[in-house]
């Protein structure tokens, strides 16, 4: 392996990553000779983590909800397998996404010292990694149900494509949104037995926040991207941003109440259906938050904003959860 810190000929480079978390664990207590794998995995910045597992939570509990027959112990494995299969496809992913895009992040200030740029990490060393990480979560993904099996195998397609989107599409989010909300379709497949429209629209409605919180984030880089070429939907919604990003915490907020509704309705239980439409519309009131503090040219506090969002998800996990114990 190149040696962390130098290019491949040999040069001395400063490897500081522009948006990692200072002084994170990786920095301070995982093996040095790990930590370039464990960069490009984004270890050190959990909340790409945090954005793929919350619609994971979000469908086991919500499929909890829709059939009380359900076991407890089955609920609490399948959110705990998530956890670890989201660490390791999210490090998976970041790792695709570093090897497609080596030429482009040497021309973007917030990652041109990512380990493969920096030199930290060569490409057949970053496929050996993507592979480890892979094979360990479909180890997880064996102890589901068949249905959930297929639907994890599936969601390859949409975290392959989105590395490309960029070239080709003003909406690459949209595809991030694809990937990144999967985990609704599989955790209530895994805890219900089978796919049912509740889920489908609990995934839209992830979809739609994706494109909030990640025009957000990529607003920091839209400068950069114009001089390179690459899309965004920032660079597309321009000054109209706020607009967009309204619509857009309308549409999650809107299709998440349905999404409740359609599963909880024929229970016939109104505190239960009241309080986890509570959570739906706390998280729209967490959206509304950081829109009211946005500011398009302030890279410090669309980074802020981003990062917020583990919060936003974390109110509908906690107020489903409480409908569960109801």
């Amino acid at each position: 392996m190149t040696g962390e810190g130098q290019t491949p000929e040999g040069g001395e480079r400063d490897t500081k990553i522009a948006d990692r978390v200072e002084g994170s664990w990786v920095d301070t207590k995982a093996p040095e000779e790990l930590r370039p794998y464990l960069r490009l995995s984004r270890a050190d910045r959990p909340i790409g983590t945090w954005l793929l597992l919350l619609p994971c939570w979000w469908g086991a509990l919500l499929g909890a909800l829709s059939l009380p027959e359900v076991s407890g112990g089955r609920v609490f494995w399948v959110m705990l397998a998530c956890g670890a299969g989201a660490f390791l496809m999210r490090g998976a992913g970041c790792t695709w996404n570093d090897i497609t895009d080596r030429d482009i992040d040497g021309r973007v200030e917030r990652t041109r010292n990512r380990p493969l740029v920096s030199g930290a990490v060569t490409v057949r060393e970053a496929l050996i990694w993507m592979a480890v990480q892979m094979v360990a979560s479909f180890f997880l993904l064996l102890t589901f149900n068949a249905a959930a099996i297929t639907l994890g195998i599936l969601a390859l397609v949409p975290v392959a494509i989105y590395p490309f989107a960029k070239r080709f599409t003003w909406w690459p989010q949209v595809f991030l949104g694809l990937a990144f909300n999967w985990g609704a379709l599989l955790a209530w497949t895994a805890v219900t037995g089978s796919l049912g429209w509740p889920a489908v629209i609990l995934y839209i409605a992830g979809i739609s926040w994706t494109l909030f919180y990640d025009t957000i984030y990529a607003h920091q880089d839209r400068e950069d991207d114009a001089l390179i070429g690459v899309k965004s939907t920032a660079r597309l919604f321009g000054e109209n941003t706020e607009n967009w990003l309204r619509g857009f915490l309308v549409g999650s907020v809107v299709l998440m109440s349905l999404a409740i509704i359609y599963a909880l309705a024929q229970r016939g239980e109104p505190l239960i259906l009241s309080l986890s439409l509570a959570g739906a519309w706390a998280f729209g009131a967490h959206l509304n938050w950081q829109l009211g503090r946005l500011n398009i040219n302030d890279s410090g506090l669309l980074l802020k904003l981003f990062r917020s969002n583990r919060d936003a998800g974390l109110i509908v996990v906690l107020i489903l959860a409480a409908a569960l114990l109801v």
